[in-house]
């Protein structure tokens, strides 16, 4: 793919705080000297932040930039969702990222839709055309899947129920995403498959958030990590080089894009854009 067509974006999660959100403000005006497409905006567990991801993605329109607020199943009914869109088409949004999300502690039932494919197909009954729709994809296989089969046909019914086009969870492994790929299009999904990414700024939280999501940290990268305990300047530089070499790979190989994980912090995935010298 030509590097003009292909998509480099970032993701950001709404602050809790009115400190978070003059520091989210401050790093998102460096973000923005780095041109992304858009910026996606997360939305908690049950739907828990849906009134700040709203804010938020007012605050980055505002700002000139292009926003893809995230809309999850979980805690969701048809109005609450009807809604939301209401609210996002009035307001000129055009772009969505639909995901099933994970259940919140305590919750029994995950609301009216189960899965993401009912949703990214209520949002096409209720709007058409009008979004954008991006839906994610596992290529390590998602943590709940009875088996990667079981994973990649979900993977089909959420874009035959009318995605676009999809981000996946993080990985380190290039072979997983190549793999991947390759039984996409054995089963006729041509759909653009953007890698996500994440840069690693502590050994301690990858590994928590890795655990938690059923993304592998290759047995090397682990070992290393730990070796380096709390020099936290040698983590970043090592995670800047692995990082680095798995986009270089990905861009290669032919990724339409890159979606970076920012945590809502600038520094590291700042300098992966500079290293790589990425262009939106």
């Amino acid at each position: 793919m030509s590097e003009s067509r292909r998509i480099f974006s970032l993701e950001l999660f709404p602050p809790q705080t009115s400190e978070g959100a003059e520091k989210l403000r401050a790093a998102r005006a460096q973000m923005a000297l780095l041109r992304p497409k858009f910026f996606s905006v997360t939305f908690g567990a049950g739907g828990s932040t849906r009134e700040r991801t709203l804010e938020t993605v007012l605050e980055v329109q505002r700002e000139g930039h292009s926003a893809a607020p995230h809309l999850s199943c979980i805690g969701s009914t048809r109005e609450s969702i009807r809604n939301i869109l209401e609210q996002y088409r009035a307001h000129g949004i055009r772009q969505l990222v639909a995901l099933r999300g994970d259940l919140p502690s305590g919750m029994a039932r995950p609301g009216t839709f189960r899965y993401a494919n009912e949703l990214v197909e209520f949002i096409r009954a209720e709007t058409g055309d009008w979004f954008h729709i991006e839906v994610a994809a596992y290529p390590e296989c998602h943590p709940q899947a009875k088996s990667p089969r079981d994973d990649l046909l979900a993977f089909k019914r959420k874009l035959a129920a009318g995605a676009n086009s999809a981000i996946t969870q993080y990985f380190y492994n290039f072979e997983a995403y190549e793999s991947f790929i390759d039984r996409c299009r054995a089963i006729g999904i041509e759909a653009p498959i953007v890698p996500g990414i994440m840069p690693i700024a502590s050994y301690s939280s990858l590994a928590r958030f890795s655990d938690n999501c059923g993304a592998e940290i290759p047995r090397w990268i682990r070992r290393q990590l730990e070796s380096y305990g709390d020099d936290s300047a040698s983590i970043r530089e090592f995670g800047l080089e692995v990082v680095g070499r798995l986009c270089e790979k990905l861009l290669a190989a032919g990724a339409p894009g890159l979606h970076f994980y920012t945590l809502n912090q600038v520094a590291l995935t700042r300098t992966l854009w500079q290293r790589l010298g990425l262009s939106a």
